[in-house]
């Protein structure tokens, strides 16, 4: 399905005319910066040279000079039939994909619709970030570029961020880390010993599983805060557990928010269990519908540990973590992650730090993005006969309730289809049951997305055929 920028929505992305630049050039590095940063996407039709001098105000020489600079720098084709298309040079790569336990044994190719992936498109503006960072970069190359707890600019910026959310953090807090998957195991490497039990609510994200698994863990499942408090309070209680993993913004795959009075409560049992909490807070920024009206759960149990990450608000390719624990647990952290390697890379966390403090978090852009593309994906409750689903006001993905245990046939017709899923197995802490789930990403573009509901609604009339041809038998 071809795409098309209209002349006045590329005007209104391309902002004001910058004074002293030759038009031309204003235009086609204006497109270009578009192009790179992922606003304009491949394969889209630019307006015709008609359409665009007159939204502009600019001849047509100009416009003509500005797609020719383009194509001349592999940016856009002229293509028959279509006008003018924009390109990504060399092609937009594939893969990329969050890898989850199923998704890296599974090829992909452009024909195909990812949604085991719950990652967003990156950040407008994150060219211009790195532009930036390489201007810092001389500062740093002098010297021999370890910083094996962050470069210390970016440890400020994030601890300014927990203090203007309402959680006093000094620097000497913060522990970056090559993204939030190696945030976890560096605590759980100084936190937990061999066999400790470990509370996390089922269903969870699959990689924070394997994390503890790897660790050495003992993983005891608990139902979902938002659901069975008194239940969950309860595990706490019988199993003896030394940690409880929790993720109370936004929680991946169900998109709950716990409330003020559950981080309230949670905190509470974690004090009088002598439990460390370590929140997962990857998905705090994903907020859609309005920010999450509860304090952050290190307001409530300051002994906790929190974990976050660059790759839900700005970019999954920025591989850039960070730990905020307290300081009675930090040397322990800091002494673990050093057995994982010796820091992050200076340019990314150079970037990191640009983009929090030019933007802070997800931006207006990104997120008026998702938002069209979970109403994209919204689409399947018309289009899949007794699909549910409680909409979240945020996060990245839908927790569909089927109306049988059809997860993992789904899956599989879903493939032939064009369509890549992962079953609701995959999230069960025990890596069994949940088929009457399952999980769809809305964080792609809504244009693919379109292409992922036909697929899975011809998946799910396969599915329903079958399951009635066999009942009938």
């Amino acid at each position: 399905m071809e795409t098309r920028v209209s002349a006045r929505r590329l005007a209104v992305l391309l902002g004001p005319h910058s004074t002293g630049v030759p038009a031309y050039r204003w235009l086609a590095d204006g497109i270009r910066r578009l192009v790179a940063d992922g606003r304009l996407l491949h394969g889209t039709r630019l307006p015709s040279e008609r359409e665009l001098l007159t939204q502009l105000g600019v001849s047509r020489t100009t416009v003509t000079r500005a797609y020719g600079v383009l194509r001349d720098r592999g940016y856009a084709s002229a293509v028959r039939g279509s006008g003018t298309v924009v390109q990504v040079p060399g092609g937009p790569v594939a893969g990329g994909g969050e890898p989850l336990e199923l998704s890296s044994l599974q090829p992909t190719g452009r024909d195909v619709v990812d949604l085991t992936c719950a990652a967003p498109a990156a950040t407008p503006g994150l060219n211009r970030a790195y532009e930036a960072a390489v201007e810092r970069m001389p500062s740093f190359i002098a010297g021999a570029g370890y910083f094996p707890l962050g470069v210390p600019e970016l440890r400020e910026a994030i601890a300014q961020r927990y203090a203007d959310r309402g959680v006093p953090t000094d620097p000497d807090q913060i522990i970056v880390t090559t993204g939030a998957l190696a945030a976890l195991a560096a605590t759980f490497r100084a936190v937990l010993r061999r066999a400790d039990p470990v509370v996390v609510e089922s269903p969870t994200y699959p990689n924070s599983l394997r994390a503890l698994e790897h660790a050495g863990a003992r993983v005891v499942g608990a139902p979902l805060v938002t659901e069975a408090a008194d239940d969950v309070a309860g595990v706490i209680r019988q199993s003896g557990v030394r940690m409880m993993l929790a993720m109370p913004d936004f929680h991946n795959p169900t998109g709950v928010v716990w409330s003020d009075d559950e981080r309230a409560r949670i905190a509470r049992k974690w004090r009088g269990s002598g439990v460390t909490g370590v929140v997962d807070e990857t998905m705090s920024d994903t907020w859609l519908d309005g920010p999450v009206d509860a304090r952050p759960m290190a307001a409530h149990a300051p002994g906790c540990v929190t974990v976050g990450s660059a790759a839900k608000t700005f970019w999954g390719g920025l591989r850039i973590g960070w730990i905020r624990a307290p300081h009675a647990l930090t040397g322990a952290i800091a002494r673990a992650r050093l057995t994982m390697d010796l820091g992050a890379p200076v340019l990314e966390q150079l970037v990191v730090a640009h983009l929090l403090r030019t933007q802070g978090a997800l931006s207006e852009e990104s997120r008026q993005r998702i938002k069209d593309s979970r109403r994209v994906l919204l689409g399947l409750a018309d289009r899949c006969p007794g699909w549910q689903v409680d909409v979240p006001t945020g996060g990245l993905s839908l927790w569909w309730h089927l109306p049988s245990e059809s997860s993992t046939a789904l899956v599989t017709a879903a493939e032939r289809h064009g369509v890549l899923l992962a079953p609701g197995s995959l999230f069960a802490v025990d890596g069994r049951g949940l088929e009457r789930w399952i999980r769809t990403p809305y964080a792609l573009d809504a244009v693919s997305l379109r292409r992922a509901v036909d697929g899975i609604a011809d998946a799910w009339s396969e599915v329903s055929s079958t399951r009635k041809a066999v009942g009938s038998i």
